[in-house]
């Protein structure tokens, strides 16, 4: 994607009274919406709570944050990796600036080696919810937003060692034994290509003698209905979308992201949960010197790709009543 390109630009429009109500964006990868989808929106009236999901690079924080400036409440972090403190450019947070701007939550407030899960995420959207103002809730974890709209399963806690159990399982039998030793019920549920998804299965069941899906089958109500928000799913082309995602890359890279790998490298553990950032793994082999810088590049840009083919997958099959945008 060029800086000219008519769907997603930088930068806004030069005029005095749109500058000064939506001013330029201060991190070199925050793409502003463009207004031809707009229109698009359903009517959102401004104490009803907005949910907002895409696919990585597709512009979902850019909406929410004109949502929020235009119509009032607050920027709610629905995306697993941008809860972490060390991955400000990987993640693609909002700047310091952007965050002073509008009020925001959940972002950048829990450690590197911190365990957070969707259950976390879950009990402190609770308490913003708690705060009273209008939540516009982004991000492109799937699994958050099933959680806030269709309850989450009161699972118990893994232990340490059972945790340690699982991660010598993946790493010495590999992904497909630890598929073949779920509950019949919990692997047709789950996305079988997730590593993460699986072992989180697979500890479940160790730890409880009870598969994940038959815990879920008990599911408390949801905290926020489906039927009481106005839900949005951004589907921008697949082809559109990859060149977002190469350019964005190179738009981090030039911002420091190499620098903030380099920041994280002497605790780093590619087990962590935040270890998961893309692009941080492929970063690190080069600073470490196994591979050249430009053949790391290329493969964080890979990996992006097939993160946003992912969650498109997953926006298509859990998410078909939300409203769709489609972009460009």
């Amino acid at each position: 994607m060029s800086e000219n390109d008519p769907g997603f630009n930088r930068d806004r429009p030069p005029a005095a009274e749109d500058a000064q109500r939506h001013p330029a964006p201060t991190s070199p990868f925050f793409f502003t919406v463009p207004s031809n989808p707009l229109p698009e929106l359903p009517d959102i009236p401004p104490d009803r709570p907005v949910l907002i999901a895409g696919p990585t690079a597709s512009g979902k924080s850019a909406l929410a944050a004109r949502l929020v400036e235009d119509g009032g409440g607050v920027v709610v972090n629905a995306d697993a990796l941008q809860v972490y403190d060390c991955w400000r450019l990987l993640s693609a947070r909002p700047s310091a600036a952007e965050e002073a701007a509008l009020p925001h939550r959940l972002y950048g407030h829990v450690g590197a080696r911190q365990t957070y899960s969707a259950g976390h995420w879950l009990k402190e959207v609770a308490a913003v919810l708690a705060e009273g103002l209008r939540p516009v809730i982004v991000g492109g974890t799937g699994l958050y937003f099933s959680a806030l709209t269709e309850g989450l399963a009161d699972i118990p806690h893994t232990p340490p060692e059972v945790r340690a159990e699982a991660d010598a399982r993946l790493a010495e039998a590999g992904l497909a034994r630890m598929v073949a030793e779920l509950d019949a019920e919990t692997a047709a549920r789950i996305d079988l290509q997730n590593p993460a998804r699986v072992q989180r299965a697979w500890e479940v069941l160790r730890a409880t003698g009870r598969g994940l899906a038959r815990w879920q089958a008990e599911t408390a109500p949801p905290l926020l209905p489906l039927s009481d928000a106005t839900a949005l799913v951004i589907r921008p082309d697949p082809a559109w979308l990859a060149q977002r995602i190469d350019s964005r890359f190179n738009l981090m890279m030039a911002d420091g992201a190499l620098e903030e790998v380099r920041a994280a490298l002497p605790g780093w553990d590619p087990t962590l949960p935040s270890a998961r950032a893309i692009g941080a793994p492929e970063l690190v082999a080069h600073l470490r010197g196994e591979i050249p810088l430009d053949e790391a590049v290329a493969a964080a840009k890979l990996a992006s790709r097939q993160y946003a083919k992912r969650q498109r997958t997953w926006f298509r099959n859990r998410m078909r009543l939300w409203h769709e945008i489609r972009l460009p």
